[in-house]
């Protein structure tokens, strides 16, 4: 953690100036932040997490964490699993992530952004745009008001946003999330809200590489199962007619 204030707002004592007086080996703010990033060059997954899970415990037994760890460490070992080692859903991992909650992903490296709110909406959070196009999140919506105008809606409940791939609900994930734009009494459009739409569903992804072989594989096998067995008893039968038939010759 690092916290670094203007002297005009923080006005520390002057003691602590003391052991230093007349050597020049202090550091710019611009400085010390400098040497703070490069000395956690491995933090490349910032969480911000707001609210509470309520299996807190055996959710820190299942990723193999201390007692200590935090719902924000949770969901980054979560996500970790997710992307590295798991072949796991994410609106599975998101679900399994029972409580009040709302938090805020993002994986350097990657480029990753998560965004997610469980599923009773318990915990404040809202998303828009600002002018130049830049998403912002907050938990107050104040500041998502003022920062964004009107063009700003509370995040939906029980859904997730991923850059990339867009919204989607994590308690329905083979249903579409719709934008619904709210109207003043002029027609003009004032809001927007996002919904489950209960009544589409999203297309089913085909399966590639060796899951659609595998697939192929089991379809000839199956074919040819299913193909009627050979007729041995019309075999003997022309045997027998071709018998007939020599001795008669002869």
């Amino acid at each position: 953690m690092l916290a670094v204030f203007e002297k005009s707002i923080s006005n520390p004592p002057e003691e602590l100036s003391l052991p230093s007086v007349g050597l020049n080996n202090s550091m710019t703010r611009e400085e010390i932040l400098g040497t703070f990033r490069s000395s956690w060059t491995e933090a490349t997954v910032y969480n911000l997490a707001n609210g509470n899970f309520m299996a807190l415990s055996h959710l820190r037994r299942h990723y193999g964490l201390p007692r200590q760890a935090t719902e924000a460490i949770v969901v980054v070992e979560a996500y970790k699993v997710l992307r590295d080692r798991a072949p796991y859903p994410i609106d599975q991992v998101i679900k399994d992530l029972q409580g009040n909650f709302a938090f805020i992903l993002f994986d350097a490296p990657s480029g990753t952004l998560l965004a997610a709110r469980d599923g009773n909406g318990s915990v404040d959070f809202h998303w828009g745009l600002a002018r130049d196009g830049s998403l912002v999140c907050s938990n107050n919506p104040n500041i998502i008001k003022e920062a964004c105008g009107k063009s700003c809606a509370p995040f939906p409940p029980g859904c997730i946003f991923r850059n990339g791939s867009g919204l989607i609900s994590f308690d329905h994930p083979l249903n579409k999330v719709r934008a619904i734009a709210r109207q003043d009494d002029d027609g003009n459009i004032c809001g927007v809200s996002f919904q489950v739409d209960l009544y589409t569903r999203l297309h089913s992804i085909p399966r590639t590489g060796s899951a659609s072989n595998w697939a192929d594989g089991l379809a000839t096998t199956v074919s040819e199962e299913q193909s009627p067995p050979p007729d041995h008893d019309r075999d003997y039968d022309q045997i027998e007619s071709d018998l007939t038939s020599c001795v008669t010759q002869k």
